[in-house]
């Protein structure tokens, strides 16, 4: 080849690149027309399914149906009732919407089973997200090698998305109210069928990427600030813990714990990944609390795309229920769990090369419309299922969002589950947003007495 075919030959690929870039920026564009129109305003399909099981998204719903008598919302549906319960019996007819984490539960303890309702698109933000939104649309990037992102803000960071990562950055900075606190404990099922709290605790988080007058460039990447405080069982009482994530992939998390014992505050920096979760006294692994909580770097993520699914959704009727009703032998209370028919997309993940961790293979359904993570299976290294997990989302109508934070994981070889973050027994507020420094070591430090 001389020299002149070389020119036009690299001339040819450049302009095929330059044209195949110019294509797919177009369909950028067009899919994020449809932002609002055929699409909800964070990416979701509009309509329902075909046979109406899914129903259309009609703005979600914003103000409460039942005002709310105690502390925490009311059952939104209190007179609706089961379509189907689907059991040992009836399980194989339904198998095609069921993961295969709820198929091993039901055929590994014989009084489980879903009670499937009506289902009801419940998720819903305000005006000011959806418009953010839209600029996520045309300016998200993921960076550091999906370890990151810029250009996002106070809003769904890839409505429109296109791969795992994406995915795993629309649920770490899915939508929540900018500042809240509440009252919850954490439980854990033993094989013998009893139920143990491992902890009751008062806990405040605060969102700075959904502070409503922020912007991209006045971000500083934090994301998430959580303090929790131990008041119960008495042992852990007194006890504290901060934590603050940011999307920096050099230092995606910060944490500190005050130890009653030491009256010391001390890093910690093992909260996260496949670390026993020591909130839960161990029962659970800390990546495996809220569907997926840490950085996304120990594995490789893989779209598979989208399916019908049953999931757990508008669970405000289960934490209505006392916690020694609702928690029970092996698994909770089936008949407070409600299950419903969503869209999900599915990503697996894998180990990435290099890496490590004792559940090597993961598949998570994440949520059409919200992005949370509602339900997670878990594989050992031989690919065998070993652990399951699902969100109970909480439906915050009066302040017209879904709140995603208590999780359950079942432990499928042991016989055993945690229940983490349940609102049982507890409450739930939104507060004025608390300073800076009350997410900060030297916070814990000035106040741990005992």
């Amino acid at each position: 080849m001389n020299n002149k075919t070389k020119t036009v030959a690299g001339t040819a690929i450049v302009l095929a690149m330059l044209l195949a870039g110019a294509a797919e920026a177009a369909a950028d564009q067009e899919d994020a027309a449809k932002l609002g129109h055929e699409l909800t305003p964070f990416g979701a399909e509009k309509a329902g399914n075909k046979d109406g099981t899914i129903p259309a998204w009609d703005g979600g719903l914003t103000h409460a149906l039942i005002p709310g008598t105690g502390t925490l919302p009311a059952d939104q549906y209190p007179n609706e009732k089961p379509l189907v319960v689907i059991d040992q019996k009836n399980v194989a007819q339904y198998a095609d919407r069921l993961s295969e984490g709820q198929r091993a539960l039901i055929a590994k303890y014989p009084d489980y089973h879903l009670a499937v309702y009506p289902s009801h698109r419940t998720f819903a933000a305000p005006q000011w997200v959806y418009d953010n939104d839209l600029k996520n649309a045309a300016a998200g990037q993921l960076a550091d090698n999906g370890q990151s992102v810029k250009g996002v803000y106070g809003g769904t960071p890839f409505p429109i998305p296109k791969s795992g990562l994406e995915l795993y950055w629309n649920h770490a900075l899915r939508y929540v109210s900018p500042s809240n606190n509440y009252k919850i404990a954490n439980f854990t099922g033993n094989s013998d069928g009893s139920v143990t709290m491992t902890v009751s605790a008062i806990d405040n988080h605060q969102s700075p990427y959904y502070t409503p007058d922020g912007s991209a460039g006045a971000w500083t990447g934090e994301y998430a600030l959580g303090r929790l405080q131990n008041v119960g069982p008495a042992f852990k009482a007194g006890e504290m813990l901060v934590i603050r994530d940011s999307i920096d992939a050099a230092t995606p998390r910060q944490a500190w714990q005050y130890l009653v014992g030491q009256r010391r505050v001390r890093r910690a920096p093992t909260v996260g990944y496949d670390t026993p979760d020591f909130v839960a006294s161990g029962a659970n692994y800390f990546d495996e609390v809220f569907g997926f909580w840490g950085a996304p770097d120990r594995y490789d993520w893989n779209l598979v795309g989208k399916q019908e699914i049953y999931v757990p959704y508008n669970e405000n009727a289960f934490f209505q229920t006392p916690a020694d009703q609702a928690l029970t032998a092996h698994h909770p209370n089936a008949d407070k769990l409600r299950w419903e028919l969503h869209r999900v997309w599915v990503v697996e993940l894998s180990l990435a090369n290099g890496k490590r961790h004792v559940v090597p293979k993961k598949r998570i359904y994440f949520d059409e419309d919200s992005y949370a993570a509602l339900m997670t299976d878990g594989y050992d290294a031989e690919g065998k299922l070993w652990r399951t997990s699902y969100m109970l989302p909480l439906d915050v109508a009066d302040a017209g969002y879904v709140y995603y934070d208590s999780t359950i994981v079942h432990n499928l070889q042991a016989g055993t589950y945690s229940a983490i973050e349940v609102f049982n027994d507890g409450y739930y507020k939104n507060v004025n947003p608390r300073p800076d420094s009350f997410f900060t070591g030297d916070a814990l430090a000035s106040e741990g007495v005992r």
